[in-house]
């Protein structure tokens, strides 16, 4: 049990401290000659980002490689705030590392697609497979694939995770970051690093919550006899 609390706290802290970071820095600045969209399509343009746009979304932030796309949520959009900002130039920072053909960025794209079987195996398993076994009674058969997928999707996630992480400290420190020190006064640039940090680490954070989940269903099926 101390285990499972363990693994509880891990998982939320991160999520706490994104989520602390984001709203500590969305205050509106009057005085900022730019809103988050107003500020990514004027560095679209400069940097010569051919055919990429910025949209909204209702999903959470990202860049979208297959349509060239700089999806935020809509708040970003007209926010005069260094969240909006800093978070709009990180997902442009990914749009430069996909003009560069920026390695780690192409590698995990390419991991993501090939273990997509993987996820749809185990949600196979989990939703179709597993209240059949259990009918049966089969409970040994139930530990067996629950083993297969804990450890295939922690197998995966974990090499996708540690290119991720690399991808995404590139885009927030190596591409967003020079972009803020140029545009925004300097009195700024220590919160703006702090959501570019907070930014990196947002689909990090997954990780942790990931783990939670295939520990407490490992916990589950570990009391059954």
């Amino acid at each position: 049990m101390s285990i499972l609390i363990l693994f509880f706290l891990i998982s939320f802290i991160p999520v706490i401290w994104v989520n602390y970071v984001f709203k500590k820095n969305d205050t509106i600045l009057p005085n900022m000659p730019f809103n988050g969209y107003e500020f990514g399509e004027q560095i679209i343009e400069e940097l010569k980002l051919r055919n990429v746009r910025i949209e909204k979304t209702l999903i959470g932030d990202h860049y979208d490689l297959i349509e060239k796309k700089v999806k935020v949520h809509e708040d970003r959009f007209t926010r005069k705030s260094l969240t909006s900002i800093s978070v709009i130039c990180h997902e442009i920072g990914h749009a430069i590392q996909h003009a560069e053909n920026y390695t780690p960025l192409i590698t995990r794209t390419k991991l993501v697609k090939n273990t997509q079987w993987i996820n749809k195996l185990s949600m196979a398993i989990i939703y179709v497979g597993f209240p059949m076994i259990f009918a049966t009674g089969f409970l040994s058969l139930v530990k067996l694939c629950a083993l297969i997928i804990l450890l295939s999707a922690l197998i995966a996630g974990v090499i996708i995770h540690l290119i991720t992480l690399e991808v995404e400290l590139d885009a927030s420190f190596n591409r967003a970051f020079p972009i803020i020190k140029k545009k925004i006064p300097k009195a700024y640039h220590n919160s703006c690093r702090s959501v570019l940090r907070a930014a990196a680490f947002t689909y990090v954070v997954s990780v942790f919550k990931n783990l939670i989940s295939l520990r407490m269903i490992w916990t589950v099926l570990s009391r059954l006899r």
